[in-house]
């Protein structure tokens, strides 16, 4: 059955002439960058969000070792999380046809006979697997989280952040076994001959080097729908990305949105004048502020951008309010602000609660934001008070804030 050229067993079955070392092992050096990129930039978005600050925070509380490089997110430079983020989800997309490539340069392999020729050829087989099912786990999940297609079972956050863990094992083990000879085959330095070489290949149509320049090409066009939706002139271009076409309006508040006042269950009869009262507790107390008892307290501007773990992000916008450092002294914390718990009027929904650090309030750009580009704030963007902090996640970003809780967390 294996020399039947029927079927996939067969060497024969397999006669594509661009199959090879040399093709692969181009494919295999951009995704040894890439991913590397990849991982580095998703660990660094998981620690943005500050998990081992405050369990609200924290998605994946079983994380255990995995959480062993955790560090205190800073405030500068104020666009780190537009960037890090930005470059994670446009690069992720790009990298596609490079990964779907690399898969079909090498699918006779996951049909070979015998499946398992000895222990060590079992270990490489199951490393195969978890690298190429993790890799397509991970790529997939990110896509459809970008689209805000949660189809997936259960939470993105701990499904994306385990595998990713399973995936980047597997492809530094790859990597480690199969690094030397994919540079040899760049080299030229010999000629090898392997298993993915077709024994009786076709005529060939295209070139090795046409078809990379295809892969190439396809990478080039989904990055350039994507990268857009991180620049205002650009965010039309960004087709594969709602937020790219989304028209959020004109105006001071016509800027990105990630979900609306009416999509979050906001009622607007407690955001009104009357009903809405911020409450701010601490080590002297409690206070209670309305709206306009907020504007009449000391008042600073910010210009700082909100990025979403999506892949989007908006320019900087100039915030309004007052400091989050101001409102921790009125609470009995006048020269060293410590830790915020913040509470919105959300009622369901992940991130209705979100804690900040300490070096987060200190911070003289973060804000408690009543206005934003020289208005009020619209009701979707957090009218009456939102939270707004240089560097931090959006979602880190409190909108309809109802209450501030400071102290160690």
């Amino acid at each position: 059955m294996r020399d039947d050229p029927r079927l996939p067993t067969s060497p024969r079955f397999w006669r594509s002439p661009l199959r090879g070392p040399w093709f692969t092992s181009v494919l295999g050096v951009v995704l040894l960058a890439g991913v590397t990129v990849l991982f580095v930039t998703g660990l660094v978005s998981y620690a943005a969000y500050n998990p081992d600050l405050s369990p609200v925070n924290d998605k994946t509380p079983d994380k255990g070792i995995l959480g062993f490089y955790l560090f205190d997110w800073p405030t500068d430079p104020p666009w780190l999380y537009r960037l890090t983020q930005g470059v994670h989800v446009t690069l992720g997309i790009t990298l596609i046809p490079v990964l779907l490539a690399k898969l079909w340069s090498v699918v006779p392999r996951l049909f070979a006979l015998p499946p398992v020729r000895s222990l060590a050829h079992a270990l490489e087989r199951v490393s195969l697997v978890l690298l190429v099912g993790g890799g397509l786990f991970e790529f997939v999940t990110g896509v459809l989280n970008v689209q805000l297609d949660y189809v997936f079972p259960g939470s993105f956050y701990p499904l994306h952040f385990y595998g990713a863990w399973v995936f980047f094992a597997a492809f530094v083990a790859h990597a480690l076994l199969k690094t030397p000879t994919a540079l040899r085959n760049l080299r030229g330095l010999r000629e090898e001959r392997d298993d993915l070489v077709a024994p009786l290949p076709a005529e060939p149509t295209v070139s090795r080097r046409g078809a990379l320049w295809f892969v190439g090409g396809g990478s080039l066009l989904l990055f350039a729908t994507t990268v857009g939706q991180n620049f205002d002139g650009l965010r039309r271009t960004a087709l594969l990305t709602p937020h790219g076409w989304a028209d959020p309006g004109s105006g001071p508040n016509g800027f990105q949105i990630n979900k609306t006042a009416a999509y979050a269950g906001i009622d607007p009869a407690d955001t009104g004048e009357d009903a809405w009262r911020l409450v701010v507790t601490g080590r002297t107390g409690t206070v209670r502020l309305s709206r306009a008892q907020l504007a009449e307290l000391p008042l600073h501007s910010s210009a700082l951008p909100i990025a979403c773990v999506e892949g989007w992000s908006t320019s900087d916008q100039w915030w309004r309010g007052v400091r989050l450092r101001d409102l921790a002294a009125l609470v009995g914390y006048d020269d060293d602000p410590p830790d915020v718990f913040v509470e919105s009027l959300q009622l369901h929904g992940a991130f209705r609660r979100a804690a900040l650090r300490a070096n987060q309030v200190a911070d003289p750009r973060s804000l408690l934001a009543l206005y934003v580009n020289g208005e009020d704030l619209s009701p979707d963007h957090g009218h009456p008070a939102r939270v707004i902090v240089p560097a931090a996640p959006g979602v880190l970003n409190t909108k309809w804030v109802a209450r501030l809780t400071f102290g160690d967390l």
